[in-house]
């Protein structure tokens, strides 16, 4: 049996309402446990610093087809040498926005998180993303299959069969061992292979003569009538264009009405992700302006929401998304190189460069608007800190994006390098925010809002008995925070120390030990379908370039799996 105790820290831990007490954790067998329970534990001093449960991140793009193009189409992306090489670490590290798998799950570990949630799985491609979820060391990965574009969701809620959607939804989740419900710009990415787009929630899917906001409705209902742990996860239409917040406020209105029924602590019935991108207004990029504060008093009323914020961070990186029309769109304004791919039945992904520079008016208005979804937000609960890695910039600069957030002196510090500072401030209100976030809040945005947005609050994003021993340490002092800003991106982008299903796997930001790591999936039961189950025949044998035996997950592909089971049949 082994045995820890992280001695002394300031604990951070908003599962348990904790705000910076001085307490020990205690640890055993990979389990956190009352420290009354431990006989000879070795000892972690970690006086003087912060304590929190290990990181969560909600929404992130690190493995799949889409990633590995990325990889093959930017060689150009290992010139940017890690700022992490260690030699403590077994394998070799490489890339920046697209990121070698190993350098994903040391960089993620480095920053003191756990477990990440891939946020976009093709089904027919879901091997390819298991053996890449396999290949990544130390972090726990659950990945989410999309069925906004999806044939048979499209034919069964144009034709209101919510039960055998479910039925469906269901077998695929099995089938490809997923986790919940994605949609990527509902019915556009379907559009997209007739060249075409569903520019508003109103615009009619061509050939299946239905709307995005039925599809987006319709899947809600179905995942309330499955009860699954996390809400449906979307992506509005009409991504990243002047104007676009009134498709957004129309997107996120259509889950008024619904209340979560799930047995997971889940209160949110619809997550709205990457949500700088779906918050301007104007109607051209001359008067692009931020329309931060119109949506944000939306979702601050309304508890059934969660968001994560989409943060721009300034550096050149790879977009990729299945919201095929928007990467077309992207690559028509920047000239740059285009990968564009169809995936029969059920999405589309397109990957183009890009560079978010301080000299460029709209990525500097773009930065602006992340932080201030953030800055206006009621409830950090419900707000969450992401960057759509690598699509708004690398997951390794969420700890300059916290350090954007608990100082004020840090935003007009880059706001400094702005060649366009007076055309932004008057576009934005960031330059009125005096708001900074302090350490309880952080916690709230980067583990315990998370995991209770993902319904699995009960072993990760949180320090209680019980819960998986997943801990990080931070070399801040709440007592006595750093004056220079720098030294608080210092802290976060390498901790002091991780414990990770209570094994040592950091220590002062190099990792030396890689302990087993999960593969997360949801197992749903729901009464036989004999109508979808022969839907589902028929399909794979009229439309699918491969067989039905050949399409589900093989079990070889599955690493380490830790199933979260849900039973409608009771």
């Amino acid at each position: 049996m082994s045995e820890l105790l992280i001695r002394n820290g300031f604990v951070f831990d908003p599962l348990q309402g904790i705000k910076g007490d001085r307490m020990d954790i205690g640890v055993k067998d990979g389990k956190i446990v009352e420290t009354s329970l431990l006989a000879s534990p070795k000892t972690i001093d970690a006086t003087g610093m912060t304590v929190m449960a290990g990181g969560v991140d909600v929404h992130s793009h690190v493995v799949g087809p889409k990633v590995n193009v990325g990889r093959l189409f930017r060689p150009e992306d290992k010139l940017f040498k890690s700022p992490h090489k260690s030699p403590t670490c077994s394998r070799m590290e490489m890339g920046s926005s697209v990121p070698s798998t190993f350098k994903t799950g040391y960089d993620y570990a480095r920053m003191g998180y756990v477990f990440v949630n891939e946020a976009a799985m093709p089904p027919l491609h879901s091997p390819h993303v298991h053996e890449e979820i396999r290949d990544t060391p130390i972090i726990d990965i659950a990945a989410m299959p999309v069925f906004g574009n999806n044939w048979f969701t499209l034919e069964y809620l144009k034709n209101n069969e919510i039960e055998n959607n479910a039925a469906y939804t269901a077998w695929l989740l099995r089938a490809t061992r997923g986790f919940g419900i994605k949609v990527v710009n509902p019915g556009g990415s379907e559009a997209w292979g007739w060249g075409l787009n569903c520019v508003n929630i109103h615009d009619p899917v061509p050939y299946f003569d239905i709307t995005p906001a039925e599809i987006v409705k319709g899947l809600i209902e179905t995942n309330e009538h499955l009860g699954l742990p996390h809400s449906v996860h979307l992506h509005c239409n009409n991504l990243g264009n002047p104007g676009n917040y009134v498709d957004t406020l129309e997107s996120l209105k259509l889950a008024e009405g619904y209340a979560p029924k799930n047995d997971f602590g889940r209160e949110q019935v619809l997550h709205l992700t990457h949500l700088q991108f779906h918050s301007y207004g104007g109607d051209s990029w001359g008067n692009f302006e931020s329309r931060a504060k119109d949506v944000m008093d939306y979702v601050n009323a309304h508890d059934n929401l969660t968001i994560d914020i989409g943060q721009v961070t300034l550096d050149e990186t790879t977009t990729m998304t299945a919201d095929g029309p928007f990467e077309h769109h992207l690559c028509s304004l920047n000239h740059l190189k285009w990968a564009n791919v169809d995936v029969e039945l059920e999405t589309a992904a397109g990957v183009v460069p890009y560079i978010y520079s301080p000299k460029v008016k709209v990525c500097t208005i773009q930065w602006a608007v992340g932080l201030e979804l953030a800055l206006f937000s009621k409830d950090m609960m419900r707000t969450f800190i992401t960057t759509d890695h690598p699509n708004a910039g690398p997951f390794t600069r969420y700890p300059r994006v916290i350090t954007w957030l608990m100082s004020r002196a840090a935003r007009d510090e880059t706001m400094k390098t702005f060649k366009w500072l007076d055309k932004t401030i008057d576009a934005t209100s960031i330059d009125g925010i005096d708001r900074e976030l302090g350490l309880y809040e952080i916690a709230q945005m980067t583990r315990a809002g998370p995991a209770k947005a993902l319904g699995i609050s009960n072993t990760y994003g949180g320090l209680a008995p019980g819960m998986d021993a997943d801990i990080a340490v931070y070399a801040l002092n709440p007592e006595n925070m750093p004056s220079d800003p720098a030294d608080i991106e210092k802290a976060f982008s390498r901790c002091a120390g991780l414990v990770k299903d209570g094994i040592v796997t950091v220590r002062n930001g190099e990792v030396i030990a890689e302990p087993a790591k999960r593969t997360i999936w949801v197992d749903v039961k729901v009464p036989e379908n004999a109508q979808v189950q022969r839907d589902i025949y028929e399909h794979f044998l009229r439309h699918y370039s491969v067989k039905l035996d050949n399409y589900s997950l093989f079990e070889e592909h599955l690493h380490n799996p830790r199933v979260i089971e849900v039973d409608t049949t009771q």
